[in-house]
């Protein structure tokens, strides 16, 4: 039995995130949801169907994975927002050939033997339109950006419990260190803790990753995830629900927010209940709203429709694309999306929506010129001993044609 994740339309959900990765490749919890999927399967080889902006830097990327090839045999296709657990695994399994499940007009999942070529995520629908229908009870996909923050306090729980908790564990701290439940606290390799650290796994676990470094005087209170390589600069104030993926630096004051990875906040100021990708720099004293003054529910900007909708949650902040950057003392409103490769500082309050590659004050923005940026991000990667391919300068072209004014 063949195993394929796939992309559906509903891809554009999850923007500006995923204007940059395969929505499989979005974090929750401690894991990607890719990641979760093929664990619950017991998979070891990644097979993917992506859109055709993503499809070269995946190819140059995971050369060992089958990107957007279809083979003649029996095949399981799994749709990468999936919520996965063992009730929907077991499902997905017992699937009869030439059968798919669903949920409205979601399909969750598909058995059935393809014709050898090519798939697009654009072309995927029309491979399952003959496929006998089978509905699930309740949904079982991710929709909006917002409930991987609402959410992912509990998924850093069940990670943690699933993937970590029988672990080796090499949990071991320097005088000085303070650990209030250490049975809730995972230590990988090589992490380093300097005196004066707390880490309070009271109200849920805390999971340091290999390679992690924290810094003296900073306090993690659970649920917390931080990535491999990744370090929390003295003082910081890390809350509950917060995710930090690989290679980021962290300070400040952080609550309920998400890292893809590669991503810097290194200074005071407050970001709350926030989804950053990778290669993003916060400035000095940048500072979000994630609530607010009304208490009201936060409407949010959804790219696919143009429109502000209302999210449900009452704690939302913001959302920013890769290789975006903000100056010092920056103000960001409740429920703003940022595009892809932005430049914003100044004073004034960043609200709403900024286009991708935005260039200047919230109110006079013009477009970040394209070698310009190029230069920068070249830089950027150069720092961490990375190189800015070919495939990428192209993908970042094509976001630009896309727009999303």
């Amino acid at each position: 039995m063949k195993y394929i994740l796939f992309d559906d339309s509903s891809w554009s959900n999850f923007f500006p995130i995923t204007l940059t990765r395969s929505t499989g490749d979005l974090r929750v919890g401690i894991l990607k949801l890719r990641q979760r999927i093929l664990s619950y399967f017991g998979l070891q080889e990644t097979n993917i169907i992506i859109s055709s902006i993503l499809e070269k830097i995946y190819r140059e990327r995971h050369k060992k994975w089958q990107v957007n090839k279809l083979t003649a045999e029996d095949t399981i296709f799994i749709n990468s927002r999936l919520k996965v657990d063992e009730n929907i695994t077991k499902k997905i399994k017992k699937l009869s050939l030439n059968s798919c499940l669903f949920h409205e007009n979601t399909i969750l999942a598909a058995r059935l033997i393809p014709k050898a070529g090519k798939m697009l995520a654009e072309d995927i629908h029309d491979l399952f339109m003959k496929q006998k229908k089978i509905e699930v009870e309740k949904k079982y996909t991710w929709e909006y950006l917002w409930e991987f923050i609402k959410e992912n306090a509990a998924y850093i729980k069940r990670d943690f419990r699933d993937f970590f908790y029988e672990k080796d564990n090499l949990f071991g701290t320097e005088p000085g260190v303070t650990v209030i439940n250490p049975y809730n606290v995972w230590i990988g390799e090589k992490a380093d803790i300097m005196p004066g650290v707390i880490i309070d796994a009271t109200k849920g676990p805390v999971v340091l990753d290999e390679n992690v470094k924290i810094m003296a005087n900073s306090v993690i209170i659970g649920p917390v995830y931080i990535g491999k390589n990744s370090t929390i600069k003295a003082g910081a104030k890390i809350y509950e629900g917060t995710s930090v993926g690989p290679v980021c630096k962290i300070g400040g004051e952080v609550e309920g927010t998400i890292f893809q990875a590669y991503t810097n906040k290194q200074h005071d100021g407050f970001l709350g209940h926030s989804y950053l990708g990778e290669w993003v720099n916060i400035g000095a004293d940048t500072n979000n709203s994630d609530l607010k003054n009304n208490y009201k529910n936060v409407a949010v900007y959804f790219c696919a429709e143009g429109k502000k909708i209302d999210s449900g949650s009452q704690f939302v902040g913001t959302f920013i694309g890769d290789h975006t950057k903000t100056g010092i003392n920056s103000t960001i409103n409740t429920g703003t999306v940022i595009g892809v490769g932005c430049n914003l500082f100044g004073r004034e309050l960043i609200t709403d929506f900024i286009p991708s590659f935005s260039w200047g004050h919230a109110s006079n923005l013009s477009e970040y010129i394209e070698d310009e940026f190029l230069e920068t991000a070249e830089i950027v990667k150069k720092r961490r001993k990375l190189k800015l391919t070919v495939n990428e300068k192209e993908l970042y072209r094509n976001i630009r044609k896309i727009g999303f004014e």
